[in-house]
């Protein structure tokens, strides 16, 4: 089932020009209307996201993400075509949308709780949630107004995220707030998903992409270029804007950026301190990234990628995620993510590579998957799947075990029982 499907769906503004710099002039303006200009926002719009899902949207500024989320949210009616929404949807917009500046914290939650269809009584039972997750405590009773753009952000994203919803709308909410916050979104949006909550989420950030997103949609100029995988459209819109943008430079079908800081060399290095492209399961691996900065080039975020052969990403790791500031870089120099014990099983890998400023926004130079290797798994470790779980043990005990699913486990009752071994054992 699909809880969010756009069918061809069109929007459409009307632009007037006329500036009424005096009551007589707008009086005039009733009776002699000039022209107004139409604007499409949206042209043609046709994709689905299907229950449970979290999806991601992608394009330039004006390209008509926010007014998708409008027509979604049901703030805006499509001009044309035909719009389904299932469920109960919560939308974080517009920085501050929904609340009111003379207001406390505490007004504004129950206003906005409201408008989201909660009675009084349900809103005083997720109150103390809602203060909590947003970390507001000192402040929850002062007017808004006072508030920063991140408190702002933390309030509306605590009030949307308790709200229990079917669809969660937000567009760059993780874009405003510290890294502490965002990481608390990040892991809260993962609790949805894993309920069956279904998120469609705007970024500039492609990495957040990435790490958040299964599936992506890339506006442009309201129509729509791609929708797919999400790595495949990140990689498909990354290459479009480097082609476009005169500051970028090209260099070949899978590097970009604009080269204030450039990778000159990365190396992927054994245990024994060797370069090379095979490695064993459990071993050290470390991952070197050399550079070169044309000019000073503050707090650069460093970071790496690891797919299973061209598709699928495993892990992307980079030096803000993982609280590392690097105050500053200029001339050469070399970052290292270090691996204890390689977790990966027999097969082939790439490594992609990047460096960005602290906004993960503007890409310094990014190299995509540029970097193949090969695994051997280790004689004495697992030989099936992808990945190894480090620090995994086998215990056995005789007789029942207690349940552990009372209170915030989940068991599954055994359905049937199988006798006697399928008939494809793995291979």
């Amino acid at each position: 089932m699909d809880a969010l499907r756009f069918e061809r769906v069109s929007k459409r503004f009307l632009l007037r020009h006329d500036e009424h710099r005096s009551l007589q002039k707008w009086f005039l303006a009733r009776f002699r209307r000039s022209p107004a200009e139409e604007f499409w926002a949206l042209r043609e719009v046709d994709f689905a996201v299907p229950a449970g899902e979290t999806f991601g949207i992608i394009g330039e500024n004006g390209s008509g993400k926010s007014t998708l989320l409008k027509l979604a949210a049901g703030i805006l009616r499509p001009t044309a075509g035909r719009l389904h929404v299932a469920g109960r949807v919560a939308a974080l917009l517009e920085l501050g949308a929904g609340f009111h500046p003379d207001l406390t914290g505490r007004e504004n939650v129950y206003l906005n709780a409201a408008i989201l269809g909660f009675s009084k009584r349900e809103i005083d039972t997720r109150f103390d949630a809602i203060v909590d997750f947003s970390e507001l405590e000192r402040f929850i009773d002062q007017p808004l107004k006072h508030y920063s753009s991140g408190m702002l952000v933390r309030l509306g994203f605590a009030v949307a995220i308790h709200s229990d919803p079917d669809l969660l709308l937000a567009d760059e909410v993780l874009a405003v707030g510290d890294e502490h916050f965002q990481r608390k979104c990040i892991q809260r949006i993962d609790q949805l998903v894993r309920a069956g909550k279904t998120i469609v989420v705007v970024s500039h950030s492609l990495d957040l992409l990435r790490q958040l997103c299964t599936r992506a949609a890339w506006l442009d100029h309201g129509r729509l270029r791609a929708v797919g995988p999400a790595d495949e459209v990140a990689v498909a819109y990354g290459d479009a804007m480097a082609q476009l943008d005169g500051t970028i430079q090209r260099i070949d079908a899978r590097r970009w950026g604009s080269g204030d800081v450039e990778l000159t060399r990365v190396e992927l290095i054994d245990g024994a301190g060797r370069p090379g492209r095979l490695f064993h399961t459990g071993e050290p691996f470390t991952i070197r990234m050399h550079y070169r900065a044309t000019r000073p080039v503050e707090r650069p975020v460093f970071g790496v990628a690891v797919h299973a052969g061209q598709t699928h990403l495993l892990s992307g790791p980079n030096t803000r995620h993982h609280a590392m500031v690097i105050p500053c870089v200029e001339g050469e120099g070399y970052v290292d993510l270090a691996v204890p014990a390689l977790p990966l099983l027999r097969g082939d890998y790439y490594v992609s590579a990047s460096v960005y400023d602290w906004t993960l926004r503007q890409a310094y130079d990014h190299h995509d998957r540029t970097y193949p290797f090969h695994v051997e798994s280790s004689p004495g470790h697992t030989v099936f799947g992808v990945l190894e779980l480090p620090g995994a043990t086998w215990r056995h005990a005789v007789g029942a075990a207690e349940s552990t699913a009372g209170g915030t486990g989940q068991m599954w009752p055994v359905s049937s029982v199988h006798r006697s071994p399928p008939e494809n054992p793995p291979a």
